[in-house]
């Protein structure tokens, strides 16, 4: 089993039948193997057999680097061996070469490394087949092993040599003890093989084993490793008839032909046939011919609209094809690879009766997908056979193996779903439902009706937004076995131009309240949605979506918490009065305080938007308010409460990634069980003046993976003044400076004990305007960007006043944010000091700059890592990668610094770019790192440009635009993207 794909293959066990099978057989199983030793076998060493066949084995390194068909974009190890060392084939498993893209190396036993390509995968058994180059190999002789079906018996002693666990090289030992038993299955999305006999053994193989040879004492592979049972030390090997015979067909240059007639047959007993109502004169004539079968095949699955429907019958048992009595699937596979085009005479028993029917057999090859489209950020290919097989249905359909972008159907399950159709057009082949979406304009919104092929019963329908510009790709890969790689084939350079925006009109519904002069404030409240085409700043969802509140209606400014709109690479919309849908920018995000400000288009609203009232008078604890907000279901609802405290706050950090999280700020808390736990909303007076807004921060992640968020109020003169000058500027607000330094509040009972001296805490308990009698600490002091200048806070410190001013409440800050520079007095090592505190530009805060390199996306270090991290290594930090990638084969992980590439420094991303850019696809560069817990360490990357080549995202501040520079063979090419 392969490393990765082991946990899958082998989580289900045995199922019901097969322990049935197994309990059947245990007798016949042990007399068989007292036998084998019983005729001197086992004395006989294995030494030189095992020395022998290690040159042949290798441990193959690979990446899966696409979702396709039932597997998703993987990073793994496995085991092949050598089966031809003049041409370079390599047999291994095809859940190993994957029906997808597929990029891998081997590894010989004496550590000598070459690239592979794969040539074949069979559609249905589990094997295929790679090639490496032998000249490649030079300190080595490479040897081979002959594949010997005929060799496997049931109590052979075998050994399974291969990369177990991971390990460059494991000997398993065990005694064949069935060469009948069907083919394991391993769950449903997911491959499984069929129509063939498995092999069973106690080896106690585990992940990395894929592929392994089982040898006999004589150096022969007898079988192939394939997958085992989590509950015993039970393996499954793959018998290497229809391999030996797909090897031979490669040497020759001929075509590997595969029939088929949709049909899934299985082996069931005697018994099991008996009760099915074969004739015992038919079981008389089995048994003579096959005197050591145990049972025949009968027909399982009969695929709707395949050659076999209307014809055979779940339950029917084979008696003959073309007049031979056939007993095994071997036999069958003879037969259909040898008819492809033709047909077939099959004889089955059905309750007793002999039925004849002629059949025409399919290729197999034809209804495997071996191609597949990226559009809008998602991935599609027909829908195959061996989809089809596991849930009965017919071979056709737009298959979404990986249901993504701008066709999210649901964020728990990326895979697995049926396109029916789209635009009010059916879609039943991959060629349709590209002709639909070329027609469709790009940022239009379509209907599209869909399924999961786990419950076909359920018609979905739902509204997606067709995005082509984030998403520019839209390209057919078409696999080429001829080179081992899968050829792009752009369809569409630029989609068609969205259609131009008209206004439209919409009617609010006041909110159900206590108090009427609130019952507008619905008027005043929009839903802001945000979709993220990549991962930045920590910032991981797909989606969010919240209300928002109106800032000016004239001028279309919404206020909306950072929870929703976290940075600025996102496309935003804005829903009015749940009618209307309109395009929004986002125009400023708040450094410290959890919101953000974005701006729409109000010619396009036809409706009575209202701006509301906001006061510039600070709640107390004890006040009485109005909430009118939306709960989780963003529903309306609305209470009236009062106001239990306002603390500071500090939200907790996202310690494995961190992220962008508010500070420096007293969060309004009331006594509410419906505003506690809803979303958004606000605050209001009885007349409908808002008093605070209700923001979802965000704060950790739990251990279960979910984001812990807080519901509370942030209090609108705290806001009033930046969201003005925003407004009065149009939205760009590039003057705005702060103390980038984290502060926590401090009891005076604290600060009495760390030595503030006693006229400091009469003057702070003697202020009138502060309910709380406290002061300020500093929690922790952000590292500096490159270029600016460290602050001289340092933790611990506890600030006294600033500019003159006793500091005892977030508001005593607020002149941070026009001046360049504070006098502040502060408490330190219980001496009083003044210092000066320089403020910083937020101007360059925002990441505006990104770089995608061999399947990781590279920023500058966002601001929620310079919070916490001491020392910054470098400005390069990994913010994502890719499953499949080359980053994520060697290791490179989110949260890392690269510092040096080929030992050249590279301390910002233009350096990088102007390094990696001198280095040939398909070639290993060695990289510098450094952890987020400052650990240097060092690796070697190979390039793979075809798959994933080296584009850099930028935003054009003049234009406020996103644009892509993707360096493709020919040059760079600019897109915009938003």
């Amino acid at each position: 089993m392969t490393q990765h794909v082991s946990k899958k293959r082998r989580a289900d066990g045995l199922s019901d039948s097969d322990k049935f099978n197994a309990s059947d057989h245990e007798q016949e199983i042990e007399f068989n193997s007292i036998a084998y030793i019983a005729n001197g076998s086992s004395n006989r060493s294995w030494q030189t057999t095992i020395e022998k066949v290690v040159q042949s084995v290798v441990s193959i390194h690979f990446c899966q680097v696409a979702s396709f068909d039932t597997e998703e974009a993987v990073v793994s190890q496995a085991t092949g061996f050598v089966v031809d060392s003049v041409n370079g084939y390599i047999l291994t498993n095809r859940h190993v070469v994957g029906p997808g893209p597929f990029v891998g190396y081997a590894v010989f036993d004496n550590h000598e490394e070459c690239d592979v390509k794969p040539i074949y995968r069979d559609p249905v058994h589990d094997f295929g087949v790679l090639q490496f180059e032998p000249k490649n190999i030079k300190y080595m002789k490479v040897s081979e092993l002959t594949l010997r079906p005929d060799l496997a018996k049931v109590g052979c002693e075998i050994r399974v040599v291969g990369n177990d666990a991971g390990e460059k090289l494991s000997i398993l030992s065990g005694f064949i003890s069935r060469l009948d038993r069907n083919a394991p299955e391993y769950g449903s999305l997911t491959y499984n093989d069929f129509n063939t006999e498995y092999i069973q053994a106690a080896a106690s193989a585990t992940g990395g084993s894929s592929g392994s040879p089982v040898v006999d004492i004589d150096g022969y592979a007898v079988a192939l490793q394939a997958g085992g049972s989590t509950e015993s030390s039970t393996d499954f090997f793959f018998p290497v008839y229809r391999a030996l015979r797909a090897l031979r067909c490669i040497q020759n240059g001929k075509p590997i032909t595969r029939g088929t007639i949709q049909v899934q047959w299985i082996l069931r007993p005697f018994d099991e046939c008996r009760r099915l109502g074969i004739r015992s004169d038919n079981e008389k004539t089995m048994r003579d011919k096959f005197p050591s079968i145990h049972g025949l095949l009968v027909a399982e699955v009969v695929l709707p609209e395949g050659p076999a429907d209307g014809s055979l019958k779940e339950g029917d048992t084979l008696i003959s094809i073309n007049g031979e009595l056939v007993s095994s699937f071997v036999k069958v596979d003879e037969v259909l690879d040898s008819s492809v085009g033709q047909t077939v005479e099959l004889v089955v028993d059905r309750n007793g009766k002999d039925l004849h029917f002629t059949i025409p057999v399919n290729d197999l090859h034809a209804i495997t997908p071996a191609r597949y489209l990226e559009v809008c950020g998602a991935s599609f290919n027909d829908l195959s056979y061996q989809m089809a097989r596991l849930y009965a249905i017919p071979v056709r359909g737009v298959f979404a193996n990986r249901a993504s972008g701008s066709f999210t159907l649901d964020t728990r399950d990326r895979c697995g779903w049926i396109i029916d159709s789209i635009d009010h057009r059916d879609t039943p082949d991959l060629d349709t439902f590209i002709d639909v979406l070329k027609s469709i304009p790009d940022c239009s919104r379509v209907q599209i009706s869909f399924r999961h092929i786990s419950d076909l019963h359920t018609i979905e329908e739902s509204v997606v937004y067709i995005d082509r510009h984030w998403y520019s790709e839209f390209r057919l890969a078409t696999r080429n076995d001829d080179t081992g790689l899968w050829d792009f084939t752009s369809l569409q350079e630029k989609p068609l131009p969205p259609k131009p925006l008209k206004p439209l009109h919409a009617k609010f519904i006041d909110i159900p309240t206590e108090k009427p002069g609130c019952s507008k404030l619905g008027h005043s409240m929009v839903l802001v949605t945000a979709h993220f085409p990549l991962v930045m700043d920590g910032y991981k969802d797909n989606t969010s979506r919240g209300y928002g509140v109106i800032a000016s209606a004239e001028n279309g400014y919404v206020i909306i918490s950072r929870k929703v709109v976290p940075h600025d690479l996102i496309e935003v919309f804005v829903t009015v009065a749940e009618s209307i849908i309109v395009p929004a920018k986002v125009k400023f995000l708040h450094p410290l305080h959890n919101y953000a400000i974005v701006k729409y288009d109000p010619s396009l609203v036809e409706a009575d938007v209202l701006t509301p009232n906001f006061s510039s008078s600070p709640l107390k604890r004890g006040d009485k308010v109005v909430f009118v907000g939306f709960n989780q279901n963003m529903r309306a609802v609305s209470d009236i409460t009062k106001v239990s405290d306002i603390p500071v706050l500090n939200v907790p950090i996202n310690p494995l990634s961190p992220r962008y999280r508010a500070c420096n700020f007293e969060g309004i808390q009331v006594d509410s069980s419906v505003a506690n736990p809803a979303p958004s909303g606000v605050l209001a007076d009885e007349d409908g003046t808002i008093r605070a807004l209700w923001l979802t921060y965000l704060g950790s992640v739990t251990d279960e993976g979910y984001d812990r968020v807080f519901g509370m109020g942030f209090d609108t003169s705290h806001i009033n003044q930046i969201v003005s000058r925003c407004i009065a500027n149009e939205g760009h607000l590039t003057d705005l400076r702060i103390i980038d330094s984290e502060f926590y509040a401090l009891p005076v009972i604290q600060a009495r004990l760390r030595g503030v001296p006693e006229e400091w805490i009469e003057r702070v308990e003697s202020r009138k305007d502060v309910e709380r009698p406290q002061f300020f600490t500093v929690l922790r002091t952000s590292t500096p960007a490159i270029g600016m200048e460290a602050s001289p806070l340092k933790v611990g410190d506890i600030v006294l006043s600033l500019n003159g001013h006793a500091v005892n409440k977030m508001a005593d800050l607020d002149d941070m944010y026009t001046q360049t520079e504070l006098q502040v007095e502060i408490l330190r090592k219980k001496q009083i000091i003044k210092v000066t505190v320089p403020t910083v530009s937020t101007e360059k805060f925002n990441t505006s700059h990104l770089v995608y390199w061999s399947g990781a996306l590279l920023q500058p270090p966002h601001q929620s890592v310079r919070q916490v991290m001491k020392n910054m290594p470098s400005s390069i930090y990994i913010m994502s990668r890719n499953q499949g990638s080359p980053a994520t084969q060697y290791g490179l992980n989110s949260t890392q610094f690269v510092t040096h590439v080929n030992e050249q420094e590279t301390p910002d991303l233009e350096a990088f770019i102007n390094v990696v850019r001198g280095i040939p696809d398909n070639t290993y560069c060695k990289l510098r790192l450094v952890s987020f817990d400052n650990i240097p360490s060092a690796l070697t990357l190979k390039t793979n440009y075809h798959y994933f080549p080296t584009s850099v995202i930028r935003k054009d501040e003049a234009e406020d635009k996103w644009i892509e520079i993707d360096f493709t063979k020919d040059g760079p090419v600019r897109l915009e993207l938003n």
